[in-house]
């Protein structure tokens, strides 16, 4: 589980990674001292796991919390244990209060990773590739199977996807890396931290953008390289 910890004290959050890197299922992501700079770190990575402080300068933890991803788990970490009944309001995993007994914060970090291994096959429900030629995925309380010809592209909004078809599109919880691990690498390219395009419907492309039909969908300068090797061979 990948992780980062939010905290306004730098004694708090050195005690909290201590603690964690004992715990080899932990990988940790990064470490803020406000809600206002771990929100600007979640817009572009994803994270399993956040210790969060709750009385912080700026906006407040639990206003924060209200805010994350679904699937990101929550253990608060305060001195105030009077805002305890206020978390189980943001479904938070386990509430902690300074300073931190190491075996507790193993219980509640133990909860976590066996939550999100439940979450996770949760997901697997939703999207599965039954064929070579297409994938079902779950939408709306029905099952969709899509042929991987009719995908135009696949679009990432926070812990869902997009399916853009041809004439419909078909949202189901998942996010992008783990549909485009499922999805044939030979079809279908990513090429920014939210968008993958079927290489297929492609119709042209420059040095910043894909066209496909009517869509145009801008190359990310870190899948720039990838891109233009994949596309140059391809059309070689």
């Amino acid at each position: 589980m990948r992780y980062i910890i939010v905290d306004d004290e730098p004694i708090a959050r050195n005690g909290i990674k201590k603690m964690v890197d004992q715990i080899p299922q932990l990988e940790l992501l990064g470490s803020f001292n406000s809600a206002e700079t771990a929100s600007e770190f979640l817009k572009h990575t994803p994270v399993d796991l956040i210790f969060l402080d709750i009385r912080m300068s700026g906006i407040n933890g639990l206003e924060f919390a209200r805010n994350i991803p679904k699937l990101t788990l929550i253990i608060f970490t305060t001195a105030y244990s009077q805002y305890a009944v206020d978390s189980y309001d943001v479904d938070a995993i386990d509430y902690l209060v300074k300073p931190i007994n190491p075996l507790k914060l193993r219980k509640a970090v133990d909860k976590a990773i066996n939550y999100h291994t439940l979450l996770l096959a949760e997901d697997k429900k939703n999207l599965n590739q039954t064929q070579e030629d297409y994938i079902i995925v779950k939408s709306d309380r029905r099952f969709f199977k899509i042929q991987h010809h009719d995908i135009l592209f696949i679009e990432g909004l926070k812990d869902y996807v997009i399916i853009q078809l041809e004439n419909e599109r078909i949202i189901t919880r998942m996010i992008v890396k783990q549909i485009h691990e499922i999805l044939p690498q030979q079809l279908f390219l990513r090429i920014n931290r939210s968008f993958i395009v079927n290489k297929s419907h492609i119709n042209s492309f420059d040095n910043n953008d894909v066209f496909i039909k009517d869509y145009e969908i801008g190359i990310g300068s870190a899948f720039k390289n990838s891109f233009f090797e994949c596309m140059l061979k391809l059309k070689q």
